[in-house]
């Protein structure tokens, strides 16, 4: 039998940034969806088609995120798990608007760099360490 691992604040700090993560994204893809035909976005990106996709897709994967982020700190493997595929796929979603948005998509940037943090935090040796205890 595993010994039991008290939960490291690293996860703790994990599951609060996966919960802003996913707000994040719900609201930034609220925004963008709303927004969608007077954002600046080059044809050759797919113009305010692709904006409305990106932005249905960020608010997806944010409700999603905000709804498994509680598993994190009861140790559940499976919350780990989905956490960790949802934020990659947060990550190129947001990286994508970023990048395709001509205007000012700050927001994007700063859930990229919110999302980054947590992967680091959720596959630490210590958080590891708690989710195999």
């Amino acid at each position: 039998m595993a010994q039991h691992t008290g939960r490291p604040a690293g996860v703790t700090i994990v599951a609060i940034i996966a919960w802003i993560s996913g707000a994040l994204d719900i609201v930034v893809g609220t925004i963008q969806f709303f927004q969608a035909s007077a954002i600046a976005v080059a044809p050759e990106w797919g113009g305010a088609g692709a904006v409305y996709t990106s932005a249905i897709v960020s608010i997806i994967l944010g409700l999603i995120t905000v709804i498994v982020a509680g598993g994190l700190l009861s140790g559940n493997t499976a919350a780990r798990l989905i956490v960790t595929v949802v934020m990659v796929l947060s990550l190129i979603s947001s990286l994508f608007i970023a990048v395709a948005n001509l205007g000012n998509p700050i927001g994007e940037w700063l859930s990229i760099l919110i999302t980054f943090i947590g992967l680091m935090l959720l596959w630490s040796k210590r958080a590891s360490a708690f989710f195999n205890s």
